[in-house]
């Protein structure tokens, strides 16, 4: 069985979402108990994503930006470029983790990175995510299939902030969002998920992590008769 400390990271730079999405599917579908746990930090280009909660429901049209239904919980949301992406596609049962430890580990490293900045940010029960006083900095979305999960969260750093007004941001109307850059102007997207990618690293308590290939057309599943 792999060592549960070990985790492999995957610095993909800026990916398209579907394609991304169904390289996470195979991933989880495809793994074994042999399979190391990995996380990918990457952006997306323009994107409006439908999170189950919000599969039902029509949204406006939404110019030059494509929308996609996606398998992860939540509602809708938008990703673009400047902001940091960490997925976790994590053996939870190995791990020992249920969902609800995941998602409130994911909310402290945000909470910590940020405390590191000088950004004084916190939870709120029952709305998954970040947030700086009445504002969302940070999204959590998650697929948990056979105790493994994949998707995370997305944390708002250096970008344009405009296409969430033309929703309801994870289902909230009139929901403000802010992003790193307001207090750190000097901190782009790379550092700060770079930042973001190390409070996940600790806080999951994973102490070996092997870098692979940055390029996405590497991302396979490694195991035995693979």
């Amino acid at each position: 069985m792999s060592d549960v400390s070990t985790c492999y990271v995957r610095r993909l730079g800026r990916v398209e979402y579907e394609e991304t999405q169904e390289r996470m599917r195979v991933f989880t579908l495809a793994r074994t108990p042999e399979t190391p746990d990995e996380i990918w930090l990457l952006e997306h280009p323009p994107v409006y994503t439908h999170g189950i909660r919000a599969r039902n429901r029509a949204l406006p049209a939404l110019k030059d930006v494509p929308v996609v239904l996606t398998d992860r919980g939540g509602d809708v949301t938008y990703h673009g470029p400047g902001q940091s992406i960490v997925y976790v596609l994590i053996d939870l049962a190995r791990r020992g983790l249920g969902i609800h430890t995941l998602v409130h580990t994911l909310e402290a490293a945000v909470i910590e990175m940020l405390r590191e900045l000088g950004i004084a940010a916190t939870r709120r029960s029952g709305a998954p995510g970040v947030y700086v006083g009445e504002r969302k900095i940070a999204s959590l979305g998650l697929r948990v299939r056979g105790g493994r999960s994949y998707h995370g969260l997305a944390l708002n750093a250096h970008m344009d902030l405009s296409p969430f007004n033309a929703i309801d941001p994870c289902g909230y109307p009139g929901l403000a969002m802010a992003q790193v850059a307001e207090w750190r102007p000097d901190l782009g997207a790379s550092e700060a998920g770079e930042r973001l990618l190390r409070q996940v690293l600790r806080l999951l308590e994973y102490t070996e992590t092997s870098l692979l290939p940055v390029q996405p057309d590497t991302i396979r599943v490694q195991h035995a008769g693979s």
